[in-house]
């Protein structure tokens, strides 16, 4: 047992005498095990050990990095080691309004009486109650589009009923195509059904529609998952024309598609791609954004002829919601909890977006004013895993911008910031750490 941390000791000096930088990457375990001659099982334990000191930080599908910051040749660090403050968590993303319990708890109270609560635990079906139906219709509905309740079905949360959708259109082995950018989630749910993800380009008014086309010309897509409204993690939002273009082409190739609208609540109310294409689109939204990430409901308004055979992979995937969840969710809309929550949260993300905008003005941070989340074009020589590394040096988490990027050539130097879940005293502290870092690694690279 104790092997493993001698070996350890030996990697930890090499950080510390700086024969191991900042961001270096560490070989594959398999790999360190062969040259060390130990174990697989030893080389786990070694780089478990590294993590637990914090001298090292692991990305899933990329690997181990060095996160400890050595003096550089002229003595000063190129990444300052050692946490300052407590740490900031700007990978999490759960918004929470200020006074937002004391808003919620009245709401449940009357769910806790005897034979309420009797009624609220039975199971929940994947059609909800009638209740549930017209509630969830008009907190989706925008100018121009409501959803009609016989086309709503319901999830534990919106990643069910994207997995739900999913299963429901596309076989094993079939194609979907997606933003080149998207919810990591996706790929992982792409992984569990046996689909493949097609990256399609885009410009800034959104997806490009000759690009859908052109896939499915190539080898017929099944499905298409986007996200048209503050799209995660650059925050765009397809413009209107483009929103119309894109439903011509879904209708002249019949394809379905999933519009992603869990961050729409943000935004100005605006048509959904599912008011162009009602035929082929199932759109997922749900509470946890606009309530509580621990009580959650997953929506999907799906069209009429599909709704049988959504139900059906929602019950056999077990991802039917919870009825308390659901009974909630009727109680919380009903009584403006919802609509309260929803103004509350959205000028909570413009205030966060002005701190954004103070601490890292001059960077090339991409963004919207009503969005929760930012995508930071780091400056050269910056790389998304060495400044996602010198970030976790300072005790700030961010999530690097190849978890987004579904083709793996393609690993743009970027990272995604979350604004909703710190104190905004602590996102600005984090921000400000965050543009001194990427100030001087970028100043010590371009001199002489």
């Amino acid at each position: 047992m104790g092997d493993y941390r001698r070996i350890a000791d030996r990697i930890a000096e090499d950080i510390a005498g700086g024969r191991l930088k900042p961001g270096q990457r560490l070989p594959p375990q398999r790999a360190f095990a062969r040259r060390r001659g130990i174990a697989p099982s030893t080389a786990g334990r070694v780089y478990g050990e590294l993590v637990r000191r914090g001298l090292v930080v692991g990305e899933v599908g990329r690997g181990t990095f060095v996160r400890a910051a050595p003096d550089g040749p002229a003595g000063q660090a190129l990444v300052e080691s050692g946490v300052t403050g407590a740490p900031v968590n700007l990978e999490l993303n759960y918004p929470s309004a200020p006074g937002q319990p004391e808003l919620l708890a009245p709401v449940l109270a009357p769910l806790l009486r005897p034979d309420v609560l009797a009624e609220a635990l039975l199971p929940a079906a994947a059609t909800g109650t009638p209740q549930a139906r017209e509630a969830a219709a008009g907190l989706l509905a925008t100018p121009g589009w409501r959803p009609g309740p016989e086309r709503l079905l319901f999830t534990g949360n919106a990643r069910q009923a994207i997995a739900a959708v999913l299963a429901s259109l596309v076989r094993p082995g079939g194609r979907v195509g997606v933003e080149q950018l998207t919810y990591p989630l996706v790929k992982e749910i792409a992984v569990r059904l046996g689909i493949t993800l097609v990256p399609l380009a885009g410009d800034p008014a959104g997806l490009l529609p000759e690009a859908v086309a052109a896939a499915h010309r190539t080898a017929p897509l099944s499905a298409l998952y986007v996200q048209p409204t503050l799209h995660n993690p650059t925050s765009l939002t397809t413009s209107g024309p483009r929103m119309r273009q894109l439903a011509q082409v879904l209708g002249d190739l019949d394809l379905p598609v999933v519009e992603d609208r869990i961050w729409s609540f943000l935004h100005e109310p605006g048509v959904p791609l599912a008011a162009h294409a009602p035929a082929l689109t199932h759109v997922v939204d749900g509470l946890s954004k606009r309530v509580a990430p621990g009580l959650t409901v997953g929506f999907l308004v799906v069209p009429p002829h599909r709704v049988g055979a959504v139900a059906h992979a929602v019950r056999s995937g077990g991802w039917s919601a919870g009825r308390f969840a659901l009974e909630a969710a009727v109680r919380w809309a009903a009584e403006g909890t919802v609509a309260r929550l929803v103004a509350a949260k959205r000028a909570d993300a413009g205030r966060r977006q002005r701190i954004l905008a103070e601490e890292l003005a001059g960077f090339a941070v991409r963004s919207d004013p009503h969005a929760y989340f930012a995508w930071w074009e780091l400056p050269a020589p910056w790389r998304a895993d060495t400044f996602t590394a010198a970030a976790a040096a300072h005790g700030i988490a961010v999530t690097p911008g190849p978890a987004f990027a579904v083709a793996p050539g393609h690993t743009p130097d970027a990272v995604r910031l979350g604004l909703a879940s710190a104190p905004e005293p602590d996102l600005r502290r984090a921000l400000r750490t965050l543009a001194r870092v990427a100030a001087r690694r970028a100043g010590d690279r371009s001199g002489p």
